[in-house]
């Protein structure tokens, strides 16, 4: 059976350190590609006030800086995490620069956007700030593309449904 979840993924911290996704087990994840130079980066903040907001929920943001597109991500290691942090506020894990399309892309990339591989989700980013909702099982439940804000109650909706899917119900008695 193939395995249709993120846990299968290793990536790499800004600092060079090798993680392995499974240590996002049980939370819902928003998976970003992000780059410094584009107008849709003014949304790093929009994605730190959406963590802060569903903070202490089991909710991770994590973003995948890529210099696929229009070469807006110049940065290289940990200035890029330094750029996010001083220009944004931003606290959620900011990981190793990447390419996401093409033949190149990492694998947790060509795996996020081919359903044969994922099962749900067919689309691969087509520029920066595209955006993948992981549930807690690891399994990509829905994509949003960059123009559809982190303050977009689409998405919020999407988050909460997936939340409140992992809770116990509690016993009355």
């Amino acid at each position: 059976m193939i395995d249709q979840s993120i846990y299968q993924f290793n990536v790499q911290k800004l600092n060079g350190e090798e993680v392995n996704l499974s240590s996002y087990k049980n939370k819902v994840l928003l998976i970003v590609n992000t780059a410094s130079q584009c107008g849709f980066t003014p949304q790093l903040k929009d994605l730190e006030k959406l963590r802060l907001e569903f903070e202490g929920q089991d909710f991770e943001i994590l973003a995948f800086p890529s210099n696929d597109f229009g070469g807006q991500e110049p940065l290289e290691g940990k200035s890029i995490g330094k750029f996010c942090q001083i220009n944004f506020g931003v606290h959620f894990p900011v990981f190793s620069k990447l390419k996401v399309k093409g033949r190149d892309a990492h694998p947790l990339f060509k795996f996020l956007g081919n359903k044969k591989q994922n099962g749900h989700v067919q689309s691969s980013p087509w520029w920066n700030f595209h955006k993948y909702l992981v549930d807690r099982n690891g399994e990509v439940i829905d994509f949003f593309y960059p123009f559809t804000k982190p303050s977009s109650g689409r998405l919020k909706k999407q988050i909460e449904k997936l939340l409140a899917a992992g809770q116990e119900p509690v016993k009355a008695w």
